[in-house]
């Protein structure tokens, strides 16, 4: 169980990387306006909005970053029981808010790492 723990945990802080590089990099690109659905020129002007929303991914990642180098069965599973249950809410947050889609790509992902960071 703790092997699954760690890669759920590590694979949930990948894709809010994946999500911080989006976001601050290539908001306006062809690649991050495919992957939100993007108007070039909404994109233009909302690229400020996306650098923060990015950042906070990176929050998000130092901690889970932080909790695994701890161990996810000691000193870590606190601090990835909190940044996972962060995750988990703003997911559903956003499913809530902007697209039912999100509740898949970032909610249930993180979900699933707090289950198994929770049974260690």
């Amino acid at each position: 169980m703790l092997m699954l723990a760690n890669v759920l945990a590590a694979l949930v802080a990948l894709l809010h990387l994946y999500f911080l590089v989006l976001e601050m990099f290539f908001w306006t690109k062809p690649l991050g306006r495919k992957a939100f659905g993007l108007k070039a020129d909404f994109a233009e002007q909302s690229k400020a909005l996306a650098a923060n929303q990015g950042l906070y991914n990176g929050f998000l990642v130092a901690g889970l970053a932080w909790g695994l180098m701890q161990g996810a069965a000691g000193a870590g599973r606190p601090w990835l029981l909190f940044f996972l249950g962060c995750v988990v809410v703003a997911g559903v947050f956003g499913a809530a808010t902007a697209s039912r889609k999100i509740l898949f790509v970032q909610a249930l992902p993180g979900a699933l790492a707090l289950a198994a960071v929770f049974a260690l």
